[in-house]
C-alpha cells in the first residue's frame, strides 16, 4: 500500500517536479566530501547542501555524496547552483527510475540500482544517481549506508591510483564497486538456490515449498530488472565520445561491461534453475499424485472379481446351483482367494507392486 501511494505524488505533477516516491521518508540529510588530487586531501562531514558548493568550484577533483532523497529542497538547491536539468532532478529523487544514462553537454546523469540482503534475508534495492561534472561527481543515495566503503579507503590511501585519475575515473570505481557487489550477491541467490533444491529433493511435496519458490521467483526478478539495464548503459558511457571522459577511462569502462555480461547471465541461469524447480516440484507432486491412483486402481481391480462374486451369490433365488451344496461356502471361499493371490502375483510380475 505504501508503494502505491508513493508512486501516486508524482502523477498529474509537471515534468521535472522533484518528488520523493521512496518509503525512506525520515531520513536524516548527510553530506560527506571528498576533495583531492595526487598530492591532497581532504574529507568532510556535512550537514547544510550549501556549504558544498565551495568544493565543486574547487581546482582538486571533488566527490560530494548526498544521503536522503526525501530532502527534495536540497536536492532543488544543488541542482540548481550546477546547473542541472530539472528531468534529472525528478529522476534523482524518483526511485523507481530504471538505470539509465543522460548524456547534456556539462555532465552525465547515471542511475543505477544498490542491491543487498538486509539481516532477515530480505532483497533491499536501492536508488542510485550520479553527475559527473567539470572536476566532480556528485552521488544520491536514498539513506546511509552503501558499497563504497572500498572507493574511500583508496581515495584515503595517497599511492591509490584513483587520487591519479580524474573525476571520470571515480565514476568508473563507484559503479565498479556497485557491481563488484552484485557478485556477492549472486553467490548468495546461488547458496539460496542450492538450500531450495536440496529442501525440495528432502522433504518433497511440503506445503511451504510452493511460496519458497514463488518468493524467490520474484526476487530474481526484481534482480533482474534491476541489473540488466546497466549493460546498455555502461556500453553507451564506454562507447560515448563525450568531453568527460578519457580514452584511458573508457577501457576500464570495458572492463566494467564484462563484469556486467557475466553477472546477467549468471541471473539468467539462477532464473532457468528457478523454473526448473517449479517444474521439479509439481513432477514431484503429479508421481504422489500418480502413486495413490496406482494403489487405489491395484485395490479396486483386486476387490471387482472379488465383489462380482459375492454379489451373483448373495441374490436370493431359490434354484441357485450350488445353494445347497455343503461345501459351497469354502468352495467360494477357495476361488476368492486364489482369485486375490493370483491378481496379487500378477501385479508384483508386472512390477506394479
Amino acid at each position: 500500500m505504501g508503494r502505491t501511494k508513493n508512486i501516486k505524488k508524482s502523477l498529474g505533477q509537471a515534468p521535472g517536479t522533484i518528488v520523493y516516491t521512496g518509503t525512506k521518508e525520515n531520513t536524516e540529510l548527510f553530506i560527506d566530501v571528498f576533495d583531492y588530487d595526487k598530492q591532497f586531501f581532504e574529507e568532510k562531514e556535512l550537514d547544510v547542501i550549501e556549504d558544498t558548493f565551495k568544493y565543486i568550484d574547487s581546482a582538486p577533483i571533488t566527490w560530494i555524496n548526498i544521503n536522503g532523497l526525501n530532502h527534495v529542497d536540497a536536492i532543488a538547491k544543488i541542482g540548481e547552483y550546477c546547473r542541472l536539468h530539472p528531468l534529472i532532478l525528478e529522476d534523482i529523487a524518483n526511485t523507481h527510475q530504471r538505470p539509465k544514462l543522460d548524456e547534456y553537454e556539462d555532465y552525465l546523469f547515471v542511475v543505477l540500482k544498490m542491491l543487498h540482503y538486509g539481516s532477515e534475508e530480505q532483497l533491499h534495492i536501492e536508488h542510485v544517481s550520479f553527475v559527473l561534472g567539470n572536476g566532480f561527481v556528485l552521488s544520491f543515495q536514498e539513506a546511509d549506508g552503501d558499497v563504497f566503503d572500498p572507493v574511500r579507503n583508496r581515495l584515503r590511501n595517497t599511492k591509490g591510483r584513483i587520487r591519479a585519475n580524474g573525476a571520470d575515473y571515480l565514476l568508473y570505481a563507484l559503479m565498479d564497486a556497485v557491481v563488484d557487489n552484485y557478485f556477492t550477491l549472486i553467490e548468495k541467490v546461488g547458496d539460496k538456490i542450492e538450500a531450495l533444491e536440496d529442501s525440495l529433493f528432502e522433504n518433497g511435496s511440503a506445503d511451504d515449498i510452493t511460496y519458497e519458490i514463488q518468493h524467490f521467483k520474484k526476487e530474481i526478478l526484481k534482480i533482474r530488472r534491476a541489473v540488466s539495464p546497466l549493460r546498455e548503459v555502461v556500453s553507451r558511457i564506454e562507447k560515448s565520445d563525450h568531453k568527460f571522459i578519457s580514452e584511458k577511462t573508457q577501457l576500464y569502462l570495458r572492463d566494467l561491461y564484462d563484469h556486467i555480461i557475466q553477472v546477467s547471465e549468471n541471473i539468467d541461469i539462477y532464473r532457468e534453475m528457478i523454473w526448473g524447480l517449479m517444474d521439479i516440484y509439481l513432477t514431484t507432486i503429479s508421481n504422489k499424485m500418480n502413486e495413490v491412483m496406482k494403489v487405489l486402481t491395484i485395490i479396486a481391480s483386486i476387490f471387482i472379481p472379488l465383489t462380482f462374486l459375492a454379489g451373483i451369490y448373495g441374490m436370493n433365488f431359490e434354484n441357485m446351483p450350488e445353494l445347497r451344496f455343503r461345501y459351497g461356502y469354502f468352495v467360494l471361499w477357495g476361488i476368492m482367494v486364489t482369485i486375490f493371490v493370483g491378481l496379487i502375483y500378477y501385479f508384483k510380475r508386472k512390477k506394479w507392486l
